[in-house]
């Protein structure tokens, strides 16, 4: 992760509604000890799986919940945030709000923020039930961000939260890691 420790590039990390959330505080752990800047959007499937507090603590940074903010965290806002970020990272990226940002749909602060990406560079990391991976729609939707130079990395194969073993599985940290690392080092290699 040379890159990371090097460049300790601004990482906003969007956690949507899946078991796998609890991964994605291992991951803004592992990021924020490396030295990269951690900011973290949950939607509000993504609170009942984990608390805003633990990203709160690891990242020593605020969560954000919700589009309708406090007017002083003005800065603060989905165009801000995108703004400020190297990086829009989603882990888990569910079924759902892979759908919704191949739709544009806007319902959500992460699906808000998605949108207003565009340009970014994105990383999503898949994590559901290998019957929703596979499912027509959803491929559909993950063939349309790749085309618009979304990048993915897993879903892999292993045990799943209903005991499943199959792909669908959100890729470990230290995977995303080393994407986030490949991606970052690519976008400071162009701007030289």
């Amino acid at each position: 992760m040379a890159a990371i420790e090097s460049v300790k590039p601004c990482v906003l990390l969007g956690v949507s509604g899946g078991v796998a959330a609890y991964k994605a505080v291992d991951l803004a752990s592992k990021l924020t000890s490396l030295g990269a800047a951690v900011k973290t959007v949950m939607t509000e499937n993504a609170c009942r799986f984990v608390g805003a507090k633990s990203f709160e603590a690891v990242t020593c940074s605020a969560v954000y919940t919700s589009m309708w903010s406090d007017p002083a965290e003005h800065n603060d806002s989905h165009i801000g945030l995108v703004d400020w970020c190297d990086i829009l990272v989603i882990a888990p990226a569910t079924a759902n709000i892979i759908g919704k940002a191949a739709a544009g749909i806007c319902d959500d602060l992460l699906s808000t923020i998605f949108c207003a990406a565009w340009g970014k560079a994105i990383l999503l990391a898949p994590a559901m039930n290998r019957n929703m991976w596979g499912s027509p729609a959803v491929q559909r939707n993950v063939g349309a961000l790749k085309e618009i130079g979304v990048e993915m990395t897993g879903p892999v194969e292993g045990r799943l939260a209903n005991g499943d073993i199959g792909i669908g599985r959100m890729a470990e940290p230290r995977d995303i890691m080393f994407a986030i690392d490949t991606i970052v080092s690519r976008i400071k290699k162009s701007e030289k």
